[in-house]
């Protein structure tokens, strides 16, 4: 299989975390940039990703979306990157990988969409109440710099780009720990790679 991947992104999105992977992987990608209410809906691109969202992958025949699961596909699919981490941590990444994805970011996104559970239906909501969500994070991350083992890994770019995202806009209150963790992780140079050239992305969409 080809190294090269095809990335479909728009850099308005949750794309974000999928570049900056990619960065970190130092695999050879192209880019689709993609409308949200146009070239995203059309039936070329539903296609690859029937919910007409983004991001998506394409490496060889396998497609991906998800950026919670393209970046576990592309770390276990580029070992060398050693953005996955020694068996001995798997237990925690997995779990981090997995509570970010499925508790952390529904915690946030629908309390700021103005709702939370009441008490008596949180035992229906895997993440509980927002607050149950924060606090776990919150005590997962005290004294720690990295979330599974002792080395960075695909769980600190997803659990780092939600709490950044999160805090950057309001949808989540800071913390010490949060605010400890970004700052050592959002600086990474893959991450500023993707950065800059999703400004890049940006300023052409705005000039055609």
């Amino acid at each position: 299989m080809s190294d090269k991947v095809t990335f479909y992104t728009n850099p308005r999105s949750r794309s974000s975390i999928a570049h900056w992977m990619l960065e970190e992987i130092g695999c050879p990608y192209t880019v689709q940039v993609l409308d949200f209410d146009t070239s995203m809906k059309s039936p070329r691109y539903l296609a690859i990703n029937p919910m007409g969202k983004v991001p998506a992958i394409k490496h060889g025949e396998q497609i991906v979306t998800e950026a919670a699961a393209i970046c576990v596909y592309l770390a276990e699919t580029f070992p060398a990157a050693g953005l996955l981490p020694a068996p001995s941590d798997r237990g925690a990444y997995y779990r981090w990988l997995f509570f970010t994805a499925g508790c952390l970011e529904p915690a946030y996104v629908n309390r700021a969409a103005g709702w939370n559970p009441a008490t008596a239906a949180q035992r229906g909501f895997g993440y509980g109440s927002y607050e149950r969500a924060l606090d776990t994070v919150s005590t997962g991350l005290r004294g720690r710099t990295y979330i599974a083992g002792e080395r960075f890994s695909a769980a600190d770019l997803i659990l780092a780009s939600h709490l950044n995202w999160g805090m950057m806009t309001g949808a989540l209150e800071k913390r010490s720990e949060f605010e400890a963790y970004c700052e050592v992780h959002t600086k990474r140079p893959a991450n500023l790679r993707a950065q800059a050239k999703a400004t890049e992305l940006v300023a052409l969409a705005v000039s055609a």
